[in-house]
Formats: structure tokens, C-alpha cells, sequence
């Protein structure tokens, strides 16, 4: 009999903690896994008390996902080796900008064939521009990466409303096995093996969210805020043929939920939109407003436009993305955002 697998998360804020809610019951159910899941917690203190010490006795993380109850199989661990010694699975969820650090404080320490699968919707900076976050990882630990993204509110799959979400995963037996650690009754999995392609939506999503802030803060109306969010669609699409040159794409991928339904619970919900409006309704600049808005969180979408526009530069193929190009003028050269829509008139539309 195969040994039980075990499982840790990597982060605990807001998404790690609402994945640990779900990791947590399937693990307690499903023999494949082992019944405990440690949660990596980087320690502070809430109300005089260790964060770690409150999840771990009220099984709740009062700070970043409060009222939501979490399995008491879900064990807190502060020291970071320590919570990933010995695991099977590792599930990488915390805000991108950490990453680096943890990898290699975790070098070394963990099973050579340990699985790893990224849930940051991000990119780091690589010398070309933009680099994948599942890149970096394997580049660091030698470890086989997969990725999860959809459209997943983290309050809202803790609260038990139903969502899809999308695995990529190259490795078909991988896939597997982590859409068995994943999946609930209202939690759908769906795995695809475009990996590149799901994750580099989880990233492009975040541009074009700043563009339909940018049209709620000038008072448009729905019909151009969805002509640009088909147009950002187009763009995400003719972006991943280029930065995924391993082979042709699918266009059924961006069906998935990791594609449109991203995009549109961002476009409409998420905090890329809310910054950009009220960088156009105030003229504060965006990195006061991220400090004010965001409560630690960080905007991604503004930098993402400024990794991508290095590749489209040295590609020379910025006048075939207008939209991108737009968000990155407007945000970093001072563009007037009254010239938003103007930028997008001659959009080549076609595929």
C-alpha cells in the first residue's frame, strides 16, 4: 500500500488559509493523503497572542480569514523548514514578492521529489521581462511545478460558494492527483496540460483590469467596458502564442475558468479595478492609493503591463497590443488617461 502523501501550504494569508480549508477536509477523508496539513504561518502577534497559536486552538485565522472555521487537521507551524520537512506536496500561496526568499530558505530541505504547485497569480522579473512564477520555483528547488488559477474569491470559496477552478499540469498523473486534493462539491477542478498558458492568464488578467478601472473612473458605459474586455481577451490570447513558443495553444484553455471567467470576476470585483478608478477620480498616484486601498496587498497589474512592454519592445511588436501598451504609457510615462480609448481605436482585432 502506497504511503499516505503529505501535504503542506506554503502561506497563509487570505487564499492560503481558504485552501487550507479545503486541503484540510479532503485530506481528513481521502486515505491518498496524510490527515494532517501544515500551513506554513509567518508569525505576528493578533490581540497580544501568536497568530500560530490562535489557529491552532480556535482553528481560525482571526487576521486574514476571520469567521471562516478551519479543519482542526490544518496544523499552524511557524518555522518554515519545519513545515515543509518531509512533505509530499508543497502549494505555494503567498504574495509573490516573498517567494525568492522562501525558496531558498527551503533549498535542500525538502524531498527531492517533492510536488509542487503554485497558486500566486503573478510573474516575477526575469532579464527578457516577464517570468513565470512556476519558473522560478522549479529554477530554485528542481522540483516538478504545476499551477492552479481560476476565478476564485478567497471569501467566497470559504463560505462554501460554488466556483470552478483550473490545474495545469504537464504531467497527467500529477494533475490527478492534485485535482483529488483540490476538488469539493462546490469547488470544480478542471485539468488542463497548458500550464504556461493558465498561468500566464492568472497574469495578463490583472493588465486588463486596469483597464476597465480606468473606464469606470472616466464614466463609461458597459458597452465600451466589455468592448475592452474583449479586446484585453484578444490581447492575452496573441500574448501566450508568443510567450509560450513551445508549441501552438488552445483557444479552449482561455475557456476555461482560469481564462474569461478570471477575467471578468476581476475586471468587475477585483483590486487592480478599484485602484485604477480612483487613480482616475482622484490623480493621487498608484503607489499611495496601493498603500491606502490595499492593507499589504500589492497591485499587480501596472507592473505586469511594464514586464510585458520589455518583450513586446524588444520583439517590436508593441503597436500589435495596443491595450497593454496603453495601460503601461498611462501608468509610467505620464500618458493622459483621457486618451485611453483613443489608443485602442485602430485595435488590430483579429487573431
Amino acid at each position: 500500500m502506497a504511503t499516505a502523501k503529505k501535504v503542506c501550504i506554503v502561506g497563509s494569508g487570505n487564499w492560503g488559509s481558504a485552501i487550507a480549508k479545503l486541503v484540510g477536509l479532503n485530506a481528513e477523508r481521502n486515505s491518498k493523503f496524510d490527515s494532517t496539513v501544515r500551513m506554513w504561518v509567518f508569525e505576528e502577534m493578533v490581540d497580544g497572542r501568536k497568530l500560530t497559536e490562535i489557529i491552532n486552538t480556535e482553528h481560525e485565522n482571526v487576521k486574514y480569514l476571520p469567521g471562516r472555521r478551519l479543519p482542526e487537521n490544518v496544523v499552524a507551524v511557524a518555522d518554515l523548514v519545519e513545515a515543509v520537512c518531509g512533505a509530499d506536496i508543497l502549494l505555494f500561496v503567498m504574495p509573490h514578492q516573498f517567494l525568492s526568499r522562501v525558496c531558498d530558505i527551503i533549498r535542500g530541505k525538502i524531498k527531492p521529489d517533492a510536488l509542487g504547485m503554485s497558486l500566486i497569480k503573478g510573474v516575477d522579473e526575469g532579464p527578457d521581462g516577464l517570468r513565470l512564477i512556476s519558473e522560478v520555483i522549479r529554477d530554485k528547488l528542481g522540483i516538478s511545478v504545476s499551477v492552479l488559477m481560476g476565478a476564485n474569491i478567497a471569501n467566497e470559496v470559504a463560505d462554501g460558494n460554488f466556483c470552478e477552478t483550473t490545474i495545469g499540469s504537464k504531467d497527467k498523473v500529477h494533475g490527478a492527483l492534485l485535482k483529488e486534493l483540490m476538488q469539493t462539491d462546490h469547488f470544480r477542478v478542471t485539468v488542463v496540460e497548458e500550464a504556461d498558458v493558465v498561468e500566464i492568464c492568472g497574469a495578463l488578467k490583472n493588465i486588463v483590469a486596469v483597464s476597465t478601472g480606468f473606464c469606470d473612473g472616466l464614466g463609461f458605459a458597459d458597452n465600451t467596458k466589455a468592448a475592452v474586455i474583449r479586446l484585453g481577451l484578444m490581447e492575452m490570447i496573441a500574448f501566450a502564442r508568443i510567450f509560450c513558443s513551445a508549441g501552438p495553444i488552445s483557444l479552449e484553455t482561455f475557456l476555461e475558468s482560469c481564462g474569461i471567467a478570471d477575467l471578468i470576476t476581476t475586471c468587475y470585483g477585483g483590486r487592480n479595478r478599484r485602484v485604477a478608478e480612483a487613480f482616475v477620480r482622484t490623480g493621487r498616484s498608484l503607489e499611495e492609493l496601493e498603500k491606502e486601498m490595499l492593507s499589504g496587498q500589492k497591485l499587480q497589474g501596472p507592473a505586469t503591463a511594464a514586464q510585458v512592454h520589455v518583450i513586446l519592445n524588444n520583439k517590436n511588436l508593441l503597436d500589435k497590443f495596443p491595450l497593454f501598451s496603453a495601460v503601461y504609457e498611462i501608468c509610467y510615462e505620464g500618458r493622459p488617461v483621457t486618451e485611453f480609448i483613443s489608443l485602442l481605436q485602430n485595435h488590430p482585432v483579429h487573431l
